[in-house]
């Protein structure tokens, strides 16, 4: 297999937690390794959790109830003053994991994990995301700039279809917006580092969600270390057979793990390739709205499995939704 110009690090994917709330570690993470100051922080954070939770509980009930207005202002103020009091406990925290990230990495690398699964803050994702794939300190960034210079074959291509990419999005409405002019920077720009894959349909929405994130140049070594080292560039080259290689190897799962579900598809005529290509060329981007895709790619760059590793981690969509789907069509 013939191997592109650069060669990058590590990185990959899992599912996301069904909880969007605060940092916090179990009684099985590594919380032997944190120092005083750390799992005091972390036990302030679970607590301003479970205050958030019962705020939203006691909320909940007073609008079914139609309690009067003066109390839901109180538990209102009560719930936005822990929330402050949260944000800047997991500023704090965040801030501490970027500054001392190789410790993290090899000593307190279960929490981390645990702690991403709850959600990198918005803030911090540029910087973690680049961290988690190796991405920083990149030699191929120096290049971008010189890359920039240089025609592609693909540029036509790429022009046609950055105005396809996201095209609610704020940042990228408008043929002259800055948003679509940085994408075909860099979609330009990797398209001459890997000749061999040049420019394919579907992997703008990996680029488009980096840059929203980060500038171009550290979008664009993110994108390189995606492609080469997570091995996305196997689904994008002219054949796709990888494509076609991980679309089996999911249905052979999902005939062995959700076989109720499976006979449904079939009984209904619904192809794999139907609704699972878009989930591995775009990583789910074009599937979910954007801040759950967002959440994905958090864990899918944080786990580190090449995407043609065995996929039984992709089938984690249809073990949370397959009931419901299932459920819909049976007769009541």
């Amino acid at each position: 297999m013939a191997s592109p110009a650069v060669s990058p690090d590590s990185s990959s994917h899992e599912a996301p937690s069904s909880h969007n709330s605060a940092p916090g570690c179990s009684p099985t993470s590594d919380t032997e390794n944190l120092s005083p100051d750390e799992l005091e922080l972390l036990a302030k954070l679970e607590e301003q959790n479970r205050l958030l939770e019962a705020d939203s509980k006691s909320m909940r009930s007073m609008n079914g109830s139609r309690r009067n207005s003066g109390s839901s202002l109180v538990s209102s103020s009560s719930a936005s003053s822990n929330l402050s009091h949260l944000e800047e406990d997991t500023w704090i925290l965040w801030g501490r994991i970027v500054n001392e990230w190789d410790e993290w990495r090899k000593k307190k690398e279960k929490l981390l994990k645990e702690l991403i699964r709850k959600g990198i803050p918005h803030h911090f994702r540029a910087i973690v995301w680049q961290l988690l794939c190796s991405a920083t300190d990149m030699p191929v960034k120096n290049q971008y700039s010189e890359l920039l210079k240089m025609s592609s074959p693909c540029e036509k291509l790429i022009r046609r279809d950055i105005a396809r990419t996201y095209p609610e999005h704020e940042f990228f409405k408008g043929q002259d917006s800055l948003g679509q002019e940085v994408l075909f920077n860099v979609m330009k720009a990797y398209s001459l580092v890997d000749r061999e894959v040049g420019y394919c349909q579907g992997s703008a929405f990996i680029v488009g969600l980096l840059l929203m994130q980060m500038p171009e140049e550290e979008a664009f070594c993110v994108f390189v270390r995606l492609m080469q080292e997570y091995r996305l560039r196997e689904l994008f080259k002219p054949s796709m057979a990888e494509l076609g290689l991980c679309i089996y190897q999911f249905e052979y799962m999902l005939q062995e793990q959700l076989p109720e579900l499976n006979i449904h598809f079939r009984s209904q005529s619904f192809l794999t390739s139907m609704y699972a290509s878009s989930w591995f060329l775009t990583l789910f981007l074009t599937t979910f709205p954007l801040p759950v895709a967002t959440r994905v790619f958090d864990i899918f760059i944080q786990t580190h499995l090449p995407i043609d590793s065995p996929i039984g981690g992709w089938g984690w969509v249809l073990c949370l939704y397959g009931e419901g789907v299932l459920g819909r069509d049976r007769p009541h």
